[in-house]
């Protein structure tokens, strides 16, 4: 049997059109599939290939426009030879299904999956490599490609669709990162509460954070200085507000450094010492400050604590520097702090938890997800679920959490009893 070799050459077109194809689907799915992160850096480190990538990427839509439009092309040639190919071979009106079926396995096998899945295996060595040709590419089908674009944006609106851009912001698509990495175990807990923690700065507000001026230790200026030295010097806290006639007439902060410096000026007699000559003007701010814009201003004025106050003046807790931080890294805990049992295990998936730990506290604790734009606290999270002040004993479920209400004292639910709800 002799050979025909008039069939060879159309073979090896075939052949060629087919390495395109899984040439165009391995750049496709290489660049859409890699780290812009990682690309970044490598531009950063002088690499060409990562700059050329990141010009890529940066322009998405043209950039998969050009690739679907070449490796269309290609397979639509391929596909068309195949057919010829087979009538020549073997004649008759079934080589055109025959064509048809072998072509789909070979684009299937050698042109899709192969390449594609080589590619999401390695995608930045995969996009760098491909990065010149794919930008000739582009370049070539630019004009093509420009005109596809005008008729498919044309057609979504007619049909009321939008195109104008990403749905998640950057921070947004990090959250998510991070998450996934977590779940993939690739970011240990600790990790993924810290990273989290410096992503929410931005939407938290000093009120989410505070220490409520209920709990805040403050001393009446008008106390003896030995009482009022006394008291300081035993406070787990450096700096403690003073304040004049009634708590809201907040007059100067004290610092416990301050106090022994003056106390040393006195040979340590603090009856002498003249608390008002040595307190420190207090520094207000709004309710509504964002805690990024209050951390860059602890930093600005390279001070630590501040007073909050609301939109009438009126005293609603404080802030510190160390407040900012535990969101970030969680609590922070010296010698001279007052060990406060806020959550404790009671049982197999059941807690203890005082009404005043802050629901952002919780959801760390517990890896639970419970809202907090409506409240601060876990107790008020309850009253505002419930639309009342619930009685002890009582049970609500919400949110995937069961809370029964252990202890109230006037209008404050000072314990709750929590556990995932089998609802």
């Amino acid at each position: 049997m002799s050979l025909d070799w008039s069939l060879i050459g159309p073979a090896l077109m075939i052949i060629g059109l087919l390495m395109l194809s899984a040439f165009f689907s391995g750049s496709e799915t290489s660049l859409t599939a890699t780290s812009r992160a990682r690309i970044l850096q490598l531009e950063r480190d002088k690499n060409p290939d990562a700059a050329r990538v990141n010009r890529l990427i940066s322009d998405g839509e043209g950039l998969l426009g050009s690739l679907l439009l070449g490796n269309n092309l290609v397979n639509i040639a391929a596909s068309m030879l195949t057919g010829q190919l087979f009538a020549r071979m073997l004649g008759g009106e079934h080589s055109v299904w025959i064509a048809t079926a072998v072509m789909t396995a070979l684009v299937l096998v050698f042109a899709e999956v192969m390449p594609k899945t080589y590619a999401l295996s390695n995608p930045e060595r995969f996009a760098l490599f491909v990065s010149r040709p794919v930008l000739i590419i582009v370049r070539v089908f630019a004009p093509i490609v420009g005109a596809v674009q005008v008729i498919v944006r044309g057609v979504l609106r007619l049909f009321g669709a939008r195109v104008e851009g990403p749905v998640l912001s950057a921070h947004d698509e990090l959250r998510g990162t991070i998450a996934l990495h977590h779940e993939d175990g690739g970011v240990v807990k600790n990790d993924r509460d810290m990273l989290g923690g410096v992503l929410d700065l931005r939407d938290l507000t000093v009120d989410d954070i505070m220490v409520h001026r209920k709990s805040i230790h403050m001393i009446d200026v008008e106390r003896p200085a030995s009482e009022i030295a006394q008291e300081a010097l035993h406070s787990p806290h450096t700096r403690l507000p003073l304040y004049q006639d009634e708590p809201d007439n907040i007059i100067g902060v004290l610092h416990a450094r301050d106090l022994a410096r003056a106390m040393h000026d006195n040979d340590g007699d603090p009856s002498t010492i003249d608390i008002r000559a040595i307190v420190r003007e207090p520094w207000f701010v709004p309710e509504t400050t964002e805690v990024l814009d209050q951390l860059n201003a602890f930093r600005e004025k390279r001070e630590h604590f501040a007073l909050v106050v609301d939109e009438y003046g009126a005293l609603m807790g404080l802030v510190t520097l160390e407040d900012i931080l535990e969101e970030i890294v969680g609590a922070i805990e010296d010698e001279h702090d007052i060990a406060v049992e806020g959550i404790k295990p009671e049982a197999e998936s059941t807690w203890l938890v005082d009404g005043v730990v802050p629901i952002r506290d919780l959801n760390r604790a517990l890896d639970w997800h419970l809202p907090d734009e409506e409240a601060v606290t876990v107790a008020g999270l309850v009253i505002h679920e419930a639309r009342t002040i619930p009685e002890r004993g009582q049970v609500f479920h919400f949110h995937g959490v069961r809370f029964e209400v252990i202890e109230r004292r006037r209008n404050q639910i000072t314990q709750l009893r929590v556990s995932a709800s089998p609802d």
